[in-house]
């Protein structure tokens, strides 16, 4: 096989609206003009960050990847993110990468951690607490989950410039930072990396503001990062690079809570502290959608109870949500499962909170993501797409899709890799494909 390089950055948000302006600047502009786009692709349901990001691996829906939501169910508010490769219940282009003999880098993409076995260079997405013990050795915190010794240096170059902090755009500067060293030292066949700032800004100000082409030209410097580091490498000739986002926004203008209206029906029993003593019914926030769970899924008029009061509160169209799904008409409709009864769907600008109290209609709170300006976890087909570009010897210059699939991403990037990936679900676009 000849030597090839594959580099994958998904750009977080980015939808096909904001590349009239992005075509005007340097990196995006090359990749606009030089390679090939699928303008618009339906992303998965429900569109959160981890399920997509365990989907771009896998060409593979939530309910096969076992990605169903960002975090893992639980009513504490400390539950878990999805976040380890082991998670996900699916072949990966990973593996197949390394089956096939070729080296492989993620630099803080979501549900990579402790992916060390099939990632040579691995830079995992970090969450704070992955700290707690190491508070004075940062470097053998991010090896407990994954990374090697062999990225060391690099991490601590990043720590040292950029510290530890999750806040947008210092988080993300640093990942392309180490992204862009470990191209440099090591080359590697088949890179992942995933700048937030887009998305956390349209959380923050909405979905088309100002804000948002700022975080879009700071995405362009980190691009030409990527770009420099190619060239310095010298594997400019033999290198792919696509820039992929993974869900679009819609504006939000208050956020609901169905637990309060479950709590006053009796199926959330909570105590002087207004924390939950029981429950026999609960909705998971997915941002613009909701999962609800039922305590004992066997209890069939539990489930007929709950079912008919989520229908007539979405047809008296109130409550934020125009839509309940049973669990088989999601799995069905868009290969979602998971442990959850039904999932709410939103009337298009309420949002879902997990508070259990009133007010039970709240404002915009950013310092939530879900609760943010503009949010997603939406059903797919709704606003703006998630576009798809690449550019290099694997892919035709100026080939224009104008709707694609987010289960095609994986197979086309493994087919322009020269591998293959005997259990997605998706095809390759040769339309795009040399």
């Amino acid at each position: 096989m000849k030597e090839k390089h594959l580099i994958v950055i998904s750009v977080d948000a980015l939808v096909y609206e904001d590349l009239e302006y992005a075509k005007t600047l340097s990196a995006f502009g090359t990749i606009l003009k030089n390679g090939s786009i699928i303008k618009r692709v339906k992303t998965i349901y429900p569109s959160l960050t981890h399920p997509v990001h365990a989907t771009l691996l896998t060409g593979c829906p939530a309910g096969v990847t076992g990605i169903y939501s960002n975090e893992m169910f639980g009513t504490a508010e400390n539950r878990k993110w999805f976040n380890f490769l082991d998670e996900i219940k699916c072949d990966t282009i990973l593996h197949a990468a390394k089956r096939a003999g070729l080296t492989t880098a993620a630099c803080r993409w979501p549900v990579t951690a402790g992916g060390d076995s099939v990632i040579d260079y691995l830079i995992p997405e970090f969450f704070h607490d992955y700290l707690t013990g190491y508070e004075n050795d940062v470097v053998e915190a991010y090896k407990n989950v994954g990374a090697k010794d062999n990225v060391a240096d690099i991490i601590g170059e990043m720590v040292k410039r950029y510290g530890t902090t999750n806040e947008h755009p210092i988080y993300d500067e640093s990942q392309m930072f180490a992204a862009a060293e470990i191209i440099k030292k090591y080359k590697p066949n088949l890179m992942f990396m995933h700048p937030g700032y887009v998305d956390a800004t349209r959380h923050r100000t909405g979905l088309f503001t100002d804000e948002v082409k700022e975080a879009i030209n700071l995405t362009n410097t980190w691009l030409e990062w990527i770009f420099s580091a190619v060239e310095e490498a010298g594997i400019k000739e033999s290198t792919d690079i696509v820039v992929l986002s993974d869900h679009g926004h819609l504006n939000i203008c208050r956020t609901v809570c169905p637990n309060v209206f479950l709590a006053d029906k009796g199926y959330i029993t909570l105590d002087e502290k207004d924390e939950i003593v029981s429950w026999k019914a609960y909705a998971a926030s997915c941002g613009l959608s909701a999962q609800v769970y039922l305590s004992d899924k066997s209890d069939t008029k539990l489930y007929s109870d709950v079912y008919d009061m989520l229908k007539h509160m979405a047809s008296e169209k109130l409550y934020g949500f125009e839509k309940v799904f049973t669990h088989e008409e999601v799995k069905d409709k868009y290969g979602l499962s998971g442990d959850f009864s039904f999932v709410l769907e939103t009337d298009g600008f309420s949002s879902f909170n997990e508070a259990l109290t009133r007010p039970a209609v709240r404002t915009i709170d950013i310092s939530d993501y879900r609760y943010g300006h503009s949010t997603h976890g939406h059903m797919p087909e709704k606003g703006p797409q998630p576009p798809f570009m690449a550019i290099g010897p694997s892919f035709k210059k100026g080939a224009v899709v104008e709707n694609g699939d987010i289960l095609n991403h994986a197979p086309t990037l493994a087919k322009a890799l020269g591998i293959t990936m005997p259990e997605t679900q998706g095809t390759a676009v040769d339309e795009i494909l040399i």
